[in-house]
């Protein structure tokens, strides 16, 4: 191997893991700014390289454009939730029925498992709050839950499917 690639992957072991930490602290500060920026790239070269030794294997990225489109669906559907959630919260009359449901996961690689988990808890109104690994289920949260099929349904076409198709 050379030498060179290989002081690159000691220093970067993880890029994409690192520029989605990169990108989530971006999200999740709300606010762009250079030292912002800066932060969120500290971030994300710092803590892969800090558990790097505690990984079992590297995410094999199969097809790369589909994580594009990906991520575009991400972001535009945090922006929707973004509405949709404020709008619930600020109507007088709070018809709010919050609720738990069980996601039956497809996936099985574990890298992929952890991006739908951290894409449904960074879309709001939902939090992933457990990984069942024998019933291979997410344990998810929703601040309002109308209809359990019909969210199933909607992880699974929106981020679940494409994550197949990024990762298989």
């Amino acid at each position: 191997m050379n030498p060179a690639y290989r002081r690159w992957q000691y220093w970067l072991p993880r890029p994409l893991f690192s520029l989605f930490l990169a990108l989530l602290w971006l999200l999740m500060v709300d606010e762009f700014s250079a030292a912002h920026a800066l932060l969120g790239l500290a971030l994300g070269v710092a803590i892969p390289f800090a558990t790097h030794g505690f990984w079992p294997e590297e995410a094999k990225i199969k097809r790369p454009l589909p994580l594009l489109r990906y991520l575009l669906v991400l972001l535009v559907d945090i922006l929707r939730s973004n509405l949709v959630v404020a709008l619930r919260i600020l109507r007088p009359a709070r018809h709010l029925r919050p609720g738990f449901f069980s996601y039956p996961l497809a996936l099985e690689d574990d890298f992929a498992i952890t991006i739908l988990a951290s894409t449904i808890s960074l879309t709001p109104g939902t939090v992933s709050i457990h990984y069942d690994a024998e019933a291979n289920t997410l344990l998810v949260h929703a601040l309002h839950l109308e209809d359990e099929a019909g969210m199933v349904a909607d992880i699974r076409e929106r981020y679940e499917k494409p994550l197949e198709e990024i990762f298989r």
